[in-house]
């Protein structure tokens, strides 16, 4: 979410309405655990007045509290008061995607461990990192004070360019929903509550908060919707976030088919649903489809679950059931989580941040890419011993991606800089660098050798540099932030020239590129090797050289697929934003009006259609089906040793069985990830490749495992819309194991 962009804040505080306060029931003893959450939340709802109900379903910002406390240190991106005479805590809510995140320093020198991109995250193939990241996240944030986290992005990556893309996992439903599903039980270890968002179909930041994305039901069951489903099932989130565009015609946040019948009827979601922060547009139409709290009310029009939610329950627009429904599900979930019985600490605890950070350098190494590696260049012999680096403030800090995401990191932020073209609206936004030093970490690996360290724009100057150089290093960047979607996928700042001239100047060139999801390589031939490592957190500049040099295997593959050309993705170009730049040009010759009560976050941008012709086809399926070969393919990624995959052996009975061995053939111990894809026609009788199964397998050489999976239904599957359930698929399916998305080792077929 973003909690200041393209807005007029007031002065003042956002006015409400004076409404009489009712007498308090009489006050019963809470059973205890044993009752249960169900019992225990009906116990605590049959004892509150209208009033305290109505107040637990508008939050505002937490830099509110500072008003009447002003030592409190639970400031966050929210809060919702409880009821303390029924022994209910406050809600008190941090961003935390990445981190515990302190955006525009709400908490003066609170610091949090940084996790690399969630990208980065799922690049590893393993939920386990995802759960370690989790339980790492909730446990700063339950030290910190804070009980609900506004974590777990689900969303799939179906365009190359959004700028969110760091934030989410993957371009694909089995991938996503085991990574999102692992961190958010992770948070939710520590008694907190952990969010899924945002819900859904948000897929692109350029016009977020006007735009109507469109897609048939079928579709969006057997994409987005079945990763987050799967997610929910799999982490339980005690909250569900719904997002700021339309979907089909209805606002995320009161559209009924999604928050009512889908999310709560079909899937039984007990949870309950959140706003994002300025994505409420009415009180009765949202209350009535399934919204259960209003977040951050400042960034709306007005506090709609505020007095006008009382006066329409008061006026029969909104029913009673209704409002003890939106109640009893935070009062549930807060039971059911231990927000009640094992709250966090008032006051902040310490925190081990070293061994926090060593999970987060786990997790980045785990998911740095090799993508070339032509004469085993890597890993770097300890012989070399002139090693340049060159580009990207490699001397000090690795690159993170911005918005509300973003982490003040335990080691510091030694470049903050201005967000390049960005309105008043979105100055809280940086490009940040996280303080491990690249630099530092390549020359603690190569103590014997001359390492050297240059930053220019000048292609001469950097290849007069690289001749002299036994190899060298060109650590490239593209930086991505939330709000803002990319125009182009090539990397700026003339970084493809540069890269080109160190190459012809000494092919023994290593490219080491920071960056939040897809970039082009029109260098790609020249250079002799090629790392992704996202961004990587905390200990960036420790991870990526101890796979550099070897001092773990390179393990990571690619959760997303990488385009030859912006001209392969299903958008070449960012729906709407010729109106975007429009507003943006228009609100940037109007001044702010001082002492408004109310705030307009459309950026004066008007509505307009985005549509999705690839369907539930996202990513490497949409290329399958258009014959495309992308740059990269989704699940590719090089490691230092090779595997063997054999005696595939598919079963299919009550469910479909896969098992096959898998033996490292090399020379060294390493990772891989074997992925399991199932061919199956879908309702057009076009076969379409979907993973349905993969596992990550760490091997000593000459050593083989066994891998078995049982693959989820849902998965090879239609949605038949009218008569509203899955289709299992009729005839056979080709199963085929492989390296990703575009190779087999392994096929057969099963009736």
């Amino acid at each position: 979410m973003i909690r200041h962009s393209r807005v007029l804040l007031a002065l003042g505080a956002v006015a409400t309405l004076a409404v009489p306060t009712l007498a308090p029931a009489q006050t019963q003893q809470d059973p205890g655990p044993a009752s249960g959450p169900d019992a225990r939340a009906e116990r605590t709802l049959a004892q509150m007045t209208l009033d305290e109900k109505i107040a637990m379903l508008s939050g505002t910002f937490g830099s509110k509290l500072r008003k009447t406390n002003p030592a409190e240190r639970r400031i966050g991106a929210g809060h919702v008061p409880g009821v303390p005479r029924l022994g209910i805590p406050d809600l008190y809510e941090s961003d935390a995607s990445l981190g515990v995140a302190n955006g525009g320093s709400m908490r003066p020198g609170d610091v949090a461990t940084a996790l690399p991109s969630s990208l980065a995250t799922a690049a590893g193939f393993d939920p386990q990192i995802a759960y370690a990241g989790g339980a790492m996240i909730g446990a700063e944030a339950r030290a910190k004070g804070f009980n609900v986290l506004l974590a777990g992005g689900a969303n799939l990556i179906r365009d190359p360019w959004n700028g969110r893309n760091f934030e989410y996992f993957s371009e694909d439903v089995l991938l996503t929903a085991a990574m999102a599903g692992e961190s958010i039980r992770g948070v939710q270890s520590n008694h907190i509550v952990s969010t899924i968002k945002h819900f859904a179909l948000n897929a692109q930041e350029s016009g977020r908060y006007v735009l109507d994305a469109r897609l048939s039901d079928a579709a969006l069951r057997m994409s987005d919707l079945l990763a987050f489903q799967m997610a929910i099932e799999r982490g339980q989130p005690g909250s569900v976030m719904c997002g700021y565009n339309k979907v089909n015609g209805d606002w995320a946040c009161e559209n009924r088919a999604l928050l009512t019948d889908v999310l709560k009827r079909d899937w039984g979601f007990k949870g309950w649903v959140m706003s994002d922060w300025g994505a409420v547009h009415s009180t009765a139409k949202a209350a009535n489809a399934g919204l259960d709290q209003q977040s951050g009310q400042e960034l709306d029009k007005q506090p709609y679950f505020a007095a006008p939610l009382k006066a329409a329950v008061l006026g029969g627009t909104v029913p009673q059931a209704r409002i003890d429904d939106m109640v009893r599900r935070i009062l549930r979930t807060m039971f059911a989580h231990g927000l009640v019985d094992t709250p966090p600490p008032t006051t902040p605890q310490p925190i081990d941040y070293a061994a926090h950070a060593l999970v987060a350098q786990h997790a980045a190494e785990a998911g740095i890419v090799l993508l070339k590696n032509q004469g085993d260049l890597l890993p770097l012999a300890k012989t070399a011993q002139r090693i340049l680096v060159i580009g990207a403030h490699a001397d000090i800090g690795v690159l993170s991606g911005g918005g509300s995401s973003q982490v003040q990191a335990v080691a510091g932020s030694p470049i903050r800089l201005p967000m390049p073209a960005g309105s008043p609206g979105l100055s809280f936004i940086k490009v940040t660098y996280q303080g491990s030093s690249p630099l530092a970490a390549i020359r603690a690996n190569a103590p014997a050798a001359t390492v050297s360290y240059i930053d220019t724009k000048d292609p001469a100057t950097a290849a007069a540099a690289a001749k002299n150089a036994d190899v060298v290093l060109f650590f490239a960047e593209q930086w991505r932030t939330e709000a803002v979607d990319l125009t182009s996928l090539a990397l700026p700042d003339g970084q493809d020239a540069l890269i080109a001239a160190v190459a012809a100047a000494n092919p023994r060139t290593v490219v080491v590129v920071q960056s939040g999801g897809a970039v082009l390589m029109p260098w790609l031939a020249q250079v002799g090797a090629v790392v992704e490592a996202w961004y990587p957190g905390e200990r960036g500049g420790e991870a990526i050289a101890r796979v550099l040099f070897g001092a773990v295997d390179a393990t990571g593959r690619l959760p997303i697929t990488f385009p030859q050309a912006m001209t392969q993705a299903p958008r070449p170009e960012v729906p709407g934003l010729a109106q975007v730049r429009a507003a943006a040009a228009r609100q940037a010759a109007t001044p702010p009006v001082a002492g408004l009560t109310t705030v307009d976050i459309s950026g004066g941008v008007e509505g307009f259609p985005v549509d999705y012709p690839e369907g539930a086809d996202v990513g490497y399926r949409w290329y399958q089906r258009r014959g495309a070969k992308p740059l990269f393919p989704f699940g590719y990624g090089l490691s230092y040793t090779r595997f063997a995959y054999r005696q595939l052996a598919v079963t299919r009975g009550d469910a479909l069985r896969v098992r096959f061995i898998v033996t490292n053939v090399g020379a060294r111990a390493g990772s891989d990830v074997p992925q399991v894809y199932a061919s199956v026609k879908d309702a057009s009788g076009v076969p379409v490749r979907r993973l349905v199964g993969f596992e990550r397998v760490t091997l000593a050489p000459g050593e083989s495992k066994t891998v078995e999976l049982t693959v989820e239904p849902r998965l090879l599957a239609h949605y038949d819309t009218p008569r509203q359930r899955w289709q299992a698929p009729r005839g056979e399916i080709a199963i085929t194991v492989g390296p990703d998305a575009a190779r087999s080792e392994l096929s057969a077929l099963t009736r």
